[in-house]
């Protein structure tokens, strides 16, 4: 063979990646007996990148899914924008609910009148948020009307019973067909005062939403009854507007306004919960960036690892000098070796994280049988099951961050060995 068939030759050997950069690579990822202790290294940060990325995903995830969750089922409830009168009483409310069901974008306009009152049963009293409605309008509300769990709402307005939720029932001792005293304290005006009124009505439904401070604390009462039993006949405290889409309430609160064709005071679920969300994103924002130093820590290893390794291989980096490897390559092959511990442990983690979500719920429910505690309590919580919501976007994201930290931590000791040259190298050994 010539000397330029060989230099071509050797040119096409030591192209950038060229298998033998890969070779080497693995055979520093496998242990030998003296080598031990930068494998064990090695696998911690692959264990740490892994549980790192696999935290931060199922944790994002469950963030996502507890406020879709939660907004779903305020959403279900209240309505996207509420509409009371300013300056006199809302005695028109028909008519003003027949024009915002006629505006484009409004699905429908729900008339309600509402108030504090404390239940009593056989069980105990507790307080409890009395709403009033139309049997047509509660059909309207599928979070409702569709997760009846005892009794019906046939009939509804001429029942002249009440609906009330699961765990009020419970907490009350009561199923459909008991009797529950409902206590007002704005009741009739007598000589001697306010006396608190006093009415027993049937429980004609127990309803379950899913969300512990709605099925413990909201009953639904007929419309014409609750104008009766608050001392509001033929008044209102407002109508809710639910819209086809809950994000679109900024750009139809105007036309509300508008169409309500009466001085009315406007405000939508934003408004109402602004707090509440805000205190959500805030955690959201915390708890990502307190998880993502986890992969960071995992990628500092990473570089501790890395660095021992090139320690250990000064001899060998001598030699691959000596035939004629470049510094190029030298610090590829270091590069592999570090970036695969990285990947392979992103990749880990991902589908330790893809298959966590997917089982969330279930796995919540091994964990409470086994330690015989509740781990998610719908007191604490708001809901009764552990939701998990994973945004391909913010997955991606999270895969693609730890992957090139893991790809930076090997950069230094990659290019540590590359500076080395035979001489120094076998001293460095």
């Amino acid at each position: 063979m010539s000397a330029g068939a060989k230099a071509t030759q050797r040119k096409g050997d030591t192209r950038p990646f060229a298998g033998f950069e890969w070779m080497l690579a693995g055979r520093y990822l496998r242990s030998r007996r003296r080598e031990t202790f930068i494998s064990v290294i090695a696998g911690f940060s692959f264990l740490g990148i892994m549980l790192g990325v696999a935290t931060l995903i199922i944790v994002m995830a469950v963030m996502n899914g507890f406020r879709a969750e939660l907004l779903t089922k305020i959403l279900g409830i209240n309505g996207h924008l509420l509409v009371q009168p300013i300056g006199s009483e809302l005695d028109d409310y028909d008519a003003v609910a027949a024009r915002l069901e006629n505006l484009d974008g409004v699905k429908f306009a729900m008339p309600f009148i509402e108030g504090q009152v404390l239940v009593s049963g056989p069980a105990g009293s507790l307080g409890a948020l009395v709403r009033g409605v139309r049997e047509t309008d509660l059909r309207k509300l599928p979070l409702v009307s569709g997760n009846v769990r005892t009794g019906t709402f046939d009939n509804f307005d001429s029942s002249n019973g009440i609906a009330i939720g699961t765990r009020l029932a419970r907490q009350l001792g009561v199923s459909v067909g008991d009797l529950v005293r409902v206590i007002s304290p704005n009741g009739n005006v007598t000589a001697l005062g306010v006396t608190p009124r006093v009415k027993a009505y049937p429980v004609t439904a127990v309803f379950e939403i899913g969300m512990s401070e709605y099925d413990g604390t909201m009953a639904f009462m007929p419309l014409n009854e609750a104008q009766l039993y608050f001392n509001q006949e033929g008044i209102v405290t407002g109508i809710e507007v639910f819209t086809d889409d809950p994000d679109s309430v900024g750009t139809l609160r105007p036309k509300v306004e508008e169409g309500a064709g009466r001085p009315t005071f406007v405000t939508d679920w934003r408004q109402r919960n602004v707090t509440f969300f805000s205190a959500l994103e805030v955690e959201r924002n915390v708890m990502f960036i307190i998880l993502t130093l986890i992969v960071l820590v995992a990628a500092l290893n990473i570089i501790s690892g890395m660095t021992m390794l090139v320690k250990d291989k000064g001899r060998d980096i001598a030699i691959l000098r000596t035939m004629g490897a470049t510094r190029g390559a030298i610090m590829r092959v270091f590069v592999i070796t570090g970036a695969s511990i990285g990947i392979v442990g992103t990749l880990a983690g991902f589908v330790l994280g893809l298959v966590v979500c997917l089982n969330i719920e279930s796995i919540r429910q091994a964990i409470s049988w086994m330690t015989r505690t509740e781990l998610f309590s719908p007191e604490l919580y708001f809901l009764s099951r552990l939701p998990a919501d994973m945004d391909t976007g913010e997955t991606m994201s999270v895969v693609v961050m730890a992957m090139v930290l893991s790809l930076l931590a090997t950069l230094y000791p990659a290019w540590r060995a590359a500076r080395l040259d035979p001489v120094e190298a076998l001293r460095y050994e």
